[in-house]
């Protein structure tokens, strides 16, 4: 395996000493880029995700686009679902659906065990590739949706606003809901482990969801599951990142589950969280991604303030404060990069001038 060149994004995770500021940007290898409308014209997207050398391709994309400082595999949080057998449709106008939704215990015996190695090899054999190809310029991250927000939209069959068919679940079937709760933590942190078996340097779980929870249901439902899927995952010293969307009552105890990094949404003070839970995990985050709408001066200033939020030293990752928008300017996205890049190297001392080049 080769060394990396650039390990930034590592040591930030482990609040180790660095000369700046890394970056990524969470929905980086997607829609904005042109480069990956290309490949996109040769597959529809579920075939994009089960093709390695397809998928290997756009992870590498904004490495040499716009310059992150690592890369994430291109793959989707809801193939866990389909490699536990249920029908995964991704829809243009629609996004994903599950034609059959998880609605009661007849529906929910039809799931199966996941063995990644079997039923997910595709996403470990582009991870192997990608990993050959990034030839350790930077690390590669791999992830999967945490066990509550796949859950909403195994019992959605889609995207919603108001979460009806997974609220009534969680009040009126508490045992069933934490009976596939528990199925699912067991197959993520099993994916997770394969995929660090197969190169990635760091893993991230997508609590999307987790904020559409009352403080006690978050807890009972979401945060429990987080916990038990770090504790199951077999690593040796790969940083876990959770990034859950919305959930500022939280902090504290996210902070507590085992993850090394906590990623913030943009609605979330860096300074604040960093007084409160700082001590014990980095942060990742958190430009509101509609910044990158604006022009360069702006998006300069915007990033300038996330970085004085976060203030001086290690243990900040920037990234937005959830993915990119599919019709922003790849300028944009390739300017904020530099921007942080050298906008960042004043936060970090002596350190900038002792390991800067």
């Amino acid at each position: 395996m080769s060394k990396l060149k650039n390990d930034l994004f590592l040591r930030a995770c482990r609040k180790e000493p660095i000369e700046r500021t890394p970056i990524w940007i969470m929905r980086q290898a997607g829609r904005y880029l042109q480069e990956y409308k290309k490949v996109r014209e040769k597959a529809d997207f579920i075939t994009m995700c089960q093709t390695p050398e397809l998928a290997a391709e756009v992870t590498i994309q904004p490495v040499d686009i716009i310059g992150v400082d690592a890369a994430i595999i291109f793959s989707d949080i809801l193939v866990v679902p389909q490699a536990m057998g249920m029908e995964f449709q991704m829809i243009e106008s629609k996004g994903p659906v599950f034609p059959q939704p998880i609605r009661n215990e007849d529906d929910a015996r039809n799931l199966k065990d996941v063995d990644p190695e079997k039923n997910l090899r595709y996403v470990l054999d582009a991870v192997s590739l990608a990993k050959k190809e990034l030839d350790g310029r930077v690390p590669l991250i791999g992830f999967a949706g945490s066990p509550w927000t796949l859950l909403t939209y195994m019992v959605e069959g889609r995207g919603s606003k108001n979460f009806t068919y997974v609220k009534k679940m969680i009040y009126n079937n508490p045992k069933l809901a934490h009976s596939i709760l528990d199925k699912l933590a067991t197959a993520v942190a099993k994916y997770l482990s394969a995929k660090i078996d197969a190169g990635v340097n760091a893993v991230q779980i997508f609590d999307t969801w987790g904020g559409i929870l009352s403080p006690s249901d978050f807890e009972e439902f979401s945060l429990r599951y987080i916990s038990q899927v770090i504790s199951e995952i077999k690593r040796k010293e790969e940083p876990v990142i959770v990034f859950s969307k919305g959930v500022h009552h939280s902090l504290d105890k996210l902070s507590s589950t085992g993850a090394d990094v906590i990623g913030l949404d943009w609605t979330m003070n860096l300074d604040e969280v960093r007084k409160k839970i700082g001590r014990k995990v980095a942060l990742q985050g958190n430009l509101d991604p509609t910044v990158l709408y604006a022009g360069e001066n702006k998006i300069r200033e915007e990033a300038k303030k996330v970085l004085d939020s976060y203030g001086e030293g290690s243990g900040h990752i920037f990234n937005l404060g959830h993915g990119i928008l599919p019709d922003v300017d790849p300028e944009m996205a390739k300017a904020l990069v530099q921007i942080v890049k050298e906008e960042s190297r004043v936060f970090h001392g002596k350190n900038a001038e002792i390991l800067g080049q």
